[in-house]
């Protein structure tokens, strides 16, 4: 088999299992109620929020049904995803990224230190994008990041964009939904994304690993935004830990469903609400 790169190896307690845990529970939620327009049932709606509430303390994550987003356009973005990582490494590292530009091709990303064993195309929902030079409130300097865009596979571009469309429609209404499971108003954290957001979407590709024992296509984490909506083929690999045992549980491949991950914004927002009333 040859040596394999040191900077791919995972620590031994945190090296993948070759027979993980099925997942068992992981809530899958059916948002037919507020996508389906042609029944309004508040009773439905109330019920869904309980489910979403359920999910986001239990587990965290969840995975959605009917959840408003074409098919065709996921299958569109799936098929460019893997024309453009089936290039050549010469290909696709014409629209690397670098210093200057935040988006495009990239493999050598690392997670808790160790490298990932996966390449990655990053574009961003909003552009220009413009960022913040510093922190401080009264320095109104911004910088901008644009995306960049491959000439193969054709029409990309506008591939990602109408997608980023729809996955973004879904991203409000989970938002909604989250927001009156804790009771708040259902728009509370729309003025937040609405025009000030750093949303972008990620083609993930794993090449085969010849040392599965060693490497990770991606290390454990946490995501820091709000909300991850991510799309898992039929081969899947996503494994959660569970709150309960803190085991890690392979998560199912659901065809046609969007698992969610909450992150840290949230959780940092009700936080600070138990703070401000208790």
């Amino acid at each position: 088999m040859g040596e394999v790169d040191t900077a791919f190896i995972q620590e031994p307690e945190h090296r993948p299992k070759l027979s993980p845990n099925q997942a068992e529970g992981i809530p899958i939620i059916d948002l037919s109620p507020i996508t389906n327009h042609a029944v309004s049932d508040p009773s439905a709606i109330e019920n869904l929020v309980k489910e979403i509430e359920s999910a986001c303390k239990e587990w965290g994550f969840f995975q959605v049904t009917n959840h408003g987003v074409p098919l065709t356009l996921r299958q569109n973005i799936e098929k460019a995803s893997r024309l453009f990582f089936e290039q050549t490494q010469e290909e696709k590292k014409k629209v690397s990224r670098d210093e200057k530009s935040t988006t495009g091709y990239y493999d050598t990303e690392h997670t808790k230190n160790v490298r990932d064993w996966k390449e990655v195309f990053d574009f961003l929902a909003k552009d220009p994008t413009f960022i913040p030079v510093t922190s401080d409130e009264h320095d109104d300097r911004v910088t901008h990041w644009t995306n960049v865009s491959p000439e193969y596979p054709p029409n990309f571009r506008d591939i990602m964009e109408e997608y980023i469309q729809e996955v973004e429609k879904l991203s409000f209404k989970l938002l909604e939904l989250i927001a009156l499971s804790l009771g708040l108003e259902a728009k509370r954290f729309e003025e937040f994304f609405m025009k000030d957001q750093t949303s972008f979407i990620r083609l993930n590709h794993y090449p085969p690993c010849p040392y599965p024992h060693l490497a990770l296509g991606v290390g454990r984490h946490k995501d820091g935004g709000a909300l991850t909506v991510l799309a898992q083929d039929e081969v899947g690999g996503l494994e959660v830990k569970r709150k309960a045992d803190q085991e890690w549980i392979r998560v199912k491949p659901t065809p046609d469903a969007y698992i969610i991950n909450v992150g840290d914004l949230i959780q940092v927002h009700v936080t600070i609400k138990m703070l401000k009333f208790y």
